[in-house]
């Protein structure tokens, strides 16, 4: 299998888990979202860019990204129906730093 090509995201979500309240803890499992699909779920589902254009930000190609936001989709729907947490972290990613302008808000 040949190595993973590096994914570019925009923010890191830093410490980031979300868990239901309606489970104790010790019976409440988990499932692991990494950095780029978060990323890819940003892009696609928040800010409405194709795969196409989600891709081209993340350094991608476009069946990359399907196949990231396939594993992203099934991670987010087995958290809600089986009442699982979800942790965002990992993944084969660089981190692209916002440059603000100085002056400039």
């Amino acid at each position: 299998m040949r190595p993973k090509k590096t994914r570019w995201v925009k923010c890191e979500p830093g410490e980031r888990c979300f868990r239901p309240q309606c489970k104790p803890l010790p019976k409440l499992g988990g499932v692991t979202m990494t950095l780029d699909e978060f990323e890819a779920i940003r892009l696609s589902h928040l800010k409405g860019l194709t795969q196409t254009q989600a891709a081209k930000k993340m350094g991608v190609h476009r069946s990359t990204i399907s196949r990231i936001l396939d594993s992203a989709n099934y991670k987010i729907a087995d958290a809600l129906v089986n009442i699982k947490a979800i942790k965002i972290e990992g993944g084969c990613c660089k981190i692209v730093e916002n440059k603000k302008k100085k002056g400039l808000r």
